[in-house]
């Protein structure tokens, strides 16, 4: 009985593609979205009329489930794939990985409230002091204005590679898994695992899988934290 086991568990190597898959889109979607948060603080905060609206329309997507912007982004992308004759989940993951990093950026771009506060209280005196200096636009946002901002950068980056590492509904209304279990992040392998097998021994692998992923998600979230709070400007 436990050679079975243990057959079982060498059989199943989706954990290890899945483990990996999920440190790259992680990675990936928090870089693109405190980019994309960034640069769009940075043009809501140049006094354009109407910042307030946009700044609703771009955090409304935070207050839509997952589930439900999955299906929805799911017949979006088909039907605009479908005219290149490649669905979102033809051949490859390769679709499907893109598709979530689509979905999960246009989720949480609205993050970019917490940049626009932190600009917000840039003090004007140092710019003009840095203008004053002969100080250039280039200058005064990386020398200035983003070391300011670093706990804003602290809290977005926290934000959205910790939700990067535990993203499960998107990915599970989204693509599923598919093609062939290849576009499975760790939190929809895990359930996989304990729920959609039979066999007892399926629950203690999903639990070990459990515990690994908990200990990887702290691990990654402390080190973050650290490294990005040691850049904080004390004021």
């Amino acid at each position: 009985k436990c050679q079975n086991i243990d057959q079982k568990i060498l059989l199943d190597n989706t954990f290890s593609h899945a483990f990996w898959l999920t440190v790259a889109f992680a990675f990936i979607s928090s870089i693109l979205i405190n980019v994309l948060a960034f640069a769009i603080a940075l043009a809501l905060t140049k006094g354009f009329k109407g910042t307030n609206a946009f700044r609703t329309v771009f955090f409304m997507p935070n207050l839509i489930g997952g589930i439900v912007l999955g299906y929805i982004w799911q017949t979006l992308l088909n039907g605009l794939l479908s005219k290149w004759g490649q669905p979102l989940l033809a051949l490859s993951a390769k679709n499907g990985f893109i598709g979530m990093l689509i979905l999960l950026c246009w989720q949480q771009i609205g993050y970019m409230i917490i940049y626009v506060a932190g600009l917000n209280n840039v003090s004007p005196d140092l710019i003009e002091a840095a203008q004053i200096d002969g100080a250039t636009s280039r200058q005064i946002l990386f020398k200035i204005k983003i070391p300011m901002i670093m706990p804003s950068v602290t809290i977005c980056t926290f934000l959205t590679l910790t939700n990067g590492f535990k993203m499960f509904d998107q990915n599970l209304s989204l693509t599923g898994g598919d093609p062939a279990k290849q576009s499975q992040l760790l939190a929809l392998n895990i359930y996989d695992t304990f729920y959609a097998r039979s066999g007892p021994q399926w629950k203690g692998i999903g639990q070990a899988k459990a515990v690994v992923f908990f200990i990887l998600v702290v691990a990654i979230a402390l080190i973050q934290l650290k490294a990005t709070s040691s850049k904080e400007v004390q004021q």
